[in-house]
């Protein structure tokens, strides 16, 4: 293990790897979910923990430079002063070039976007330890392939991220939060997808199924009902917040809404927040001695409230237990499969489930994956999603670039070979 104090120190390192035909695998700060931080071949893993400044930062122009190991929240509390922030919010505090590298999204996805549509620009080391500045800092660009995109979810297999160029938003003058509590899961789907049809500017709308409600009252020492509910947020003006958050309010009792309640002091949105972003860890607190295995997909909203109702069921059927929690604006939704790993039968249950649930999504238009990525775990459904010709041209692309196959190998192709092979 390396930890880089420069971009000079990335190439340096890059180099000597491809010397010796030796596996690279930069690393975050661990929280992805697919195995992307894996070394099935061993090699050097490149921690950019200390590559971790704000080089830049552009208020006119509403857009900064930071290095690949500064955390999202460390940037917010740097920009706050500015009357800024960055919006992409995964939940966990994970470093900006590893959301850049998974194309990490998150609760407010759904109003400001994923990462694909925050990242104006990125220099990378490619694995011949070149540096590479993929874009200039203007807002759009029509001059030749868009090199940031195709680095963006590349997972690390094309090059190691060195600088970020961000798009910055605006603090809201105005913020609200609430929650809304349904009588099913199809409900809450239906409510969140008529809010967006009918163009209210959701920030945040998050589900969280009755199981994962209770298991929330477990950890947080809560006494939330137990019920399918929503979680909300507002920004704008002060009118602007309160228009939204009544419109809301119509909509969701046309579906059966039985309780409102809306935070509006920082505090109380926090403690809200806090809530949801801990399921994570309420979960591994939920069922002692059980491994969590967390797995996600996306469907065109439309078909939200199908998918999900259908996923429930299985999970019934099958003796499952996996709470649900979804970025509801954006059709994304996650089943956590709380699994003992020395029983056998129950591994089979969980690994033929998140397959099934894969293919739910792959039939409803969808992908495996909205935002966790493919990493190793989820090799095997690019095929599947993307057709043969489609990851052939991704081959190639990862050949052109890396030909000794030496960039986080095992990730992301479905034949993926060690460097050299």
């Amino acid at each position: 293990m390396v930890f880089p104090q420069s971009t000079e120190d990335v190439q340096q390192i890059v180099r000597i790897c491809a010397r010796h035909d030796m596996p690279v695998i930069p690393f975050g700060t661990g929280t992805s979910f697919e195995g992307h931080v894996n070394a099935p071949f061993g090699g050097v893993c490149v921690d950019l923990k200390d590559m971790s400044r704000v080089l830049e930062v552009h208020a006119e122009d509403f857009d900064c430079v930071v290095e690949p190991g500064v955390r999202r929240k460390q940037l917010n509390e740097y920009l706050r002063d500015q009357g800024l922030f960055f919006p992409v919010d995964p939940g966990a505090d994970a470093a900006l070039g590893g959301m850049a590298s998974t194309r990490a999204s998150g609760t407010a996805a759904v109003r400001y976007g994923t990462m694909k549509d925050n990242v104006l620009a990125l220099k990378v080391v490619l694995p011949s330890g070149e540096l590479m500045t993929t874009s200039r800092r203007a807002r759009k660009s029509s001059a030749g392939y868009d090199l940031t995109q195709l680095i963006v979810g590349a997972e690390g297999t094309l090059g190691i991220i060195t600088e970020l160029t961000l798009k910055l938003r605006p603090i809201p003058e105005a913020t609200s939060a609430g929650v809304c509590r349904l009588p099913s899961v199809r409900a809450c789907c239906d409510v969140a997808i008529a809010a967006i049809q009918s163009g209210i500017p959701v920030a945040r709308v998050e589900l969280l199924d009755e199981m994962q409600v209770r298991v929330c009252n477990a950890y947080s020492n809560l006494r939330m009902p137990e019920q399918p509910t929503l979680f909300l947020e507002f920004h704008g003006s002060d009118a602007g917040v309160a228009e939204q958050a009544e419109r809301f309010g119509v909509i969701a009792e046309e579906f059966g809404a039985e309780a409102f309640e809306w935070a509006t002091e920082a505090e109380a949105r926090t403690r809200l927040w806090q809530t949801r972003h801990d399921a994570f860890w309420a979960l591994r607190s939920y069922r002692a001695g059980a491994k969590v295995v967390v797995t996600d997909v996306c469907v065109p909203i439309s078909r939200l409230a199908e998918c999900v109702a259908e996923t429930k069921l299985d999970i019934e059927a099958n003796g499952i237990i996996a709470p649900i929690v979804g970025h509801a604006g954006d059709g994304n939704f996650h089943a956590s499969v709380l699994v003992m790993m020395e029983d056998p039968g129950e591994v089979a249950r969980a690994k033929a489930f998140i397959d099934r649930l894969a293919e739910r999504a792959h039939a409803m238009d969808g992908t495996c994956t909205g935002e966790h990525g493919i990493g190793s775990g989820k090799k095997h459904l690019m095929i599947p999603e993307h057709g043969e010709a489609a990851v052939s041209a991704m081959r190639a692309i990862k050949l052109a670039l890396d030909p000794q196959g030496i960039m986080n190998p095992g990730k992301i192709m479905p034949d993926a070979r060690a460097p050299g092979g």
